[in-house]
């Protein structure tokens, strides 16, 4: 795919990821303990009916200079048993609020570095959950993994745990582009990991993780790594773009000195990998998600029917309401979503107190509902129908566009740029739209035109 410079020019602006409506900068800290209890209760009569859970495991060997994540240096392991324990008593607080006839459908283990602590903690909430709800048929039990700290024995305590999803944190195969961002490369070869999970069960599946815009990459270097994946054959591949954010993660301030890569060069990153990854066979999923066409993403994405959460791009049949646990977690339902403390003194302080340690949200009010799912339909599924939304919604097609402001001026644009196809009923994003869909799905944000928030570029 060839990309006009004058348009990445033209559209690489800030705006936000839209992994949630509305995004999470928009969070105060009016919202109390009282208000996520109040949603929790209410989330049992709202949908998706099906339960997610989101378990955050801050703790990491080392901090790597990249992260936007609420990570930390791994401490002494009296506080890594407090804080799982606190994890444990929080999953008690929630679920004493959730209708035991709902099932899990997913759960997600992220980090920090979820396997930097032994995988008995890990198998003991795990059992938690299965002990409280039935699961679903193929439920997805992922967790992400630094393959630096990873070995076959510690993979077999998670096969005993229940996951069946793993995701790799590979980042990039060069180590010294790993050694500008202090991150250390895999402890043992990505490829006989990847072979050792499949091995061990057909059901079983990994992800491989990279991060295109990072010091010392070019589009030849990373062409190189995604090369070195493609043939290693994971079922899913994500290349994310790296935002750099040094207002929020002081820490990201180390990499300006190094030296980023432009706009130009993260382009041609991404649409060189992205024709390399097409060519191998893999089908392109939302805007950085990639897997192979016999994957249930890609069975999804040909029925309209992909979701996604902070946690990536799942299907509707293993969307749930999120119910997150852990330091800095967010849970994302019906109604509006929560977010935990960032600091672990604190959070286990609250939680050993019986309370939950919520600090900021935001209630989703109807007409927000309604942005949201207009944006989700095109962020995951790239296609819009305006009368299956407004009959999901239960509402009209002139409610909707008259909320979101849809303006056909800003349609033809996005159709001249070659972005879109569109006519009164439908929109359908284009493969060159693909590239420019966080713009795309702004203009359908009155939030956006009228706020003063911080976001990464586009691009």
């Amino acid at each position: 795919m060839k990309v006009d410079k004058q348009l990445l020019n033209k559209y690489n602006v800030p705006v936000p990821r839209y992994t949630s409506y509305p995004p999470a900068n928009h969070f105060t800290d009016d919202f109390k303990e009282s208000d996520f209890k109040h949603l929790l209760v209410k989330s049992n009569e709202e949908h998706p009916h099906n339960i997610a859970f989101y378990i955050h495991i801050p703790f990491c060997a080392q901090i790597c200079h990249y992260c936007g994540c609420n990570a930390l240096k791994m401490g002494r392991a009296e506080e890594i048993k407090n804080y799982i324990a606190a994890l444990k008593k929080e999953i008690s607080l929630i679920i004493s609020h959730i209708n035991k006839d709902r099932k899990i459908s997913q759960i997600h283990y992220g980090g920090g570095t979820p396997n930097a602590i032994k995988a008995n903690y890990l198998k003991e909430i795990n059992d938690i959950l299965f002990e409280a709800f039935d699961v679903i048929d193929n439920a997805e039990i992922a967790i992400e993994c630094n393959p630096a700290h990873l070995s076959y024995s510690y993979l077999d305590e998670l096969f005993e745990a229940g996951f069946n999803r793993f995701s790799f944190g590979i980042q990039d195969f060069d180590e010294c582009v790993l050694k500008d961002v202090n991150r250390k490369p895999s402890a043992l070869p990505v490829g006989d990991l990847v072979r050792y999970v499949k091995t061990k069960n057909k059901g079983f599946a990994v992800n491989l993780d990279f991060i295109y815009g990072l010091p010392g990459q070019t589009a030849e270097s990373f062409c190189k790594s995604i090369q070195q994946a493609i043939e290693i054959r994971p079922d899913r591949l994500v290349t994310f773009s790296y935002a750099h954010v040094p207002w929020f993660k002081e820490h990201q301030k180390i990499l300006d000195a190094k030296g980023l890569p432009t706009a130009d060069d993260k382009l041609d990153m991404f649409l060189s990998a992205y024709d390399l990854l097409l060519k191998a066979g893999y089908v392109s999923i939302g805007l950085d998600h990639y897997a192979l066409p016999e994957d249930e993403l890609c069975l999804a994405l040909n029925k309209h029917q992909l979701h996604r959460n902070f946690q990536g791009y799942c299907t509707k049949r293993t969307t749930g309401q999120v119910y997150a646990v852990g330091v800095s977690s967010i849970s994302q339902l019906s109604g509006g979503y929560a977010q935990n403390t960032k600091s672990v003194k604190e959070y286990v302080r609250l939680i050993n107190e019986n309370i939950i340690p919520v600090e900021k949200g935001v209630l989703v009010s109807n007409e927000q509902k309604i942005i949201r799912t207009v944006i989700n339909e095109l962020m995951c599924n790239k296609f819009i129908d305006w009368n299956i939304v407004a009959e999901n919604l239960r509402t009209n097609v002139a409610s909707i566009k008259k909320l979101i402001a849809y303006d056909q001026s800003l349609l033809e644009q996005f159709k001249e740029d070659g972005f879109i196809d569109y006519t009164e009923q439908s929109i359908g994003i284009t493969e060159l739209g693909t590239m420019f869909i966080r713009n795309i799905v702004a203009s359908f944000d009155p939030a956006l035109r009228t706020g003063n928030k911080r976001y990464s570029n586009s691009l």
